[in-house]
């Protein structure tokens, strides 16, 4: 495998109570710190519900992430298709990728949160055939394709091509993969890349094994080819000097967003709020190297991700997933630890 890149996944995920207009603000000042230590990727994702996650328009953001930046790729992590007429989405990524001189990837998914799809009036069942379906025409008019037209249930194509191509000769492309197969088996139907967005709980990181596996066999299927480099894992981590600085740094916000967050407002199974911040820290540091979430030092990331890579077989970016464990100056200074040592 080449170089290993990293990145940051931002879905984002701030506490209800703050102001909304600094925690945008923040998070682009964040993409500001990460393209100027050297950082591969920024990806931002789209919700509607939850009031944590409130980024709504991931290309909205990231135009404004790119007149800050320089190097940095920005990728849409990612844009719910089901939501969106599919001739939009393609044309608003045209837009950002001549914004942004060319750094847009075009991360898709079928839309992750089910008060989001219940609000919007669509069926569950229908989302992740919708997202196949809408990636195959984006694919054609991102390709400058000659005109054509597409009728099916929820949209239709007339004559339709792009007015403006992309900057880029192709946009990446990934797709959102969380425990199931489905999401890795349409990578390789389409030749894309993938986000694995479930490594941070138990049973994704149970699956990630056996999980490109899946995306083969559909690229050979289809005739298509993916490529391990194109593999995104997303991890959580906090690191600071000592184990026990990064501990006290990230123990209370660290249970409030698994309290409020994974088991109040997402209501995982099998999840139970923690007692105390002491207990939110044990349980993260007492997996070890074994899991994907590293509260700790440099070192101890680093044992984390090469062990993700021996039992994934290998994987092309780490994406470090954004929080408000610590607080501002403390969650810049992990992130600047990151790039110097690991």
């Amino acid at each position: 495998m080449p170089r290993m890149r990293f990145g940051a996944f931002l879905a984002p995920h701030h506490p209800i109570g703050e102001s909304p207009t600094l925690q945008f603000q923040r998070d682009i000042d964040l993409a500001v710190q990460l393209d100027r230590l050297g950082y591969d990727e920024y990806w931002c994702g789209e919700h509607h519900s939850t009031g944590w996650e409130v980024i709504a328009s991931p290309e909205l953001f990231l135009a404004a992430v790119g007149a800050r930046t320089h190097n940095i790729r920005l990728g849409t992590g990612v844009v719910s298709l089901p939501y969106h007429h599919p001739f939009n989405v393609a044309q608003r990524i045209v837009q950002l990728d001549h914004m942004t001189r060319g750094r847009v990837i075009l991360g898709t998914g079928p839309g992750a949160l089910p008060s989001d799809a219940y609000m919007l009036g669509i069926d569950p069942l229908t989302q992740r055939d919708r997202q196949d379906e809408a990636m195959g025409v984006i694919r054609r008019l991102l390709a400058g394709d000659d005109r054509f037209s597409y009728e099916c249930e929820w949209f239709t194509l007339k004559d339709a091509r792009l007015q403006l191509l992309p900057l880029q000769d192709e946009v990446p492309m990934a797709t959102a993969s969380m425990i199931s197969p489905s999401g890795m088996t349409l990578a390789g139907k389409h030749g894309c890349g993938v986000l694995s967005l479930g490594s941070m709980s138990t049973t994704g990181l149970a699956a990630l094994p056996t999980q490109w596996g899946f995306a083969e066999e559909s690229a050979a299927k289809h005739g298509k080819q993916v490529n391990r480099r194109d593999w995104r894992v997303v991890m959580s981590w906090h690191i600071a000097e000592t184990r026990e600085q990064a501990r006290e740094e990230a123990k209370h916000g660290l249970m409030r967003w698994h309290n409020e967050y994974i088991v109040g407002t997402l209501m995982r199974p099998g999840d139970k709020p923690y007692a105390t911040p002491d207990e939110a820290v044990d349980h993260v540091q007492s997996m070890g190297i074994a899991g994907a979430s590293v509260i700790g030092t440099p070192d101890d990331l680093v044992a984390c991700i090469r062990n993700l890579q021996e039992i994934t077989g290998g994987f092309g970016c780490a994406l470090g997933f954004v929080h408000d464990w610590a607080n501002p100056a403390n969650t810049a200074k992990s992130w600047d630890l990151v790039a110097r040592y690991v």
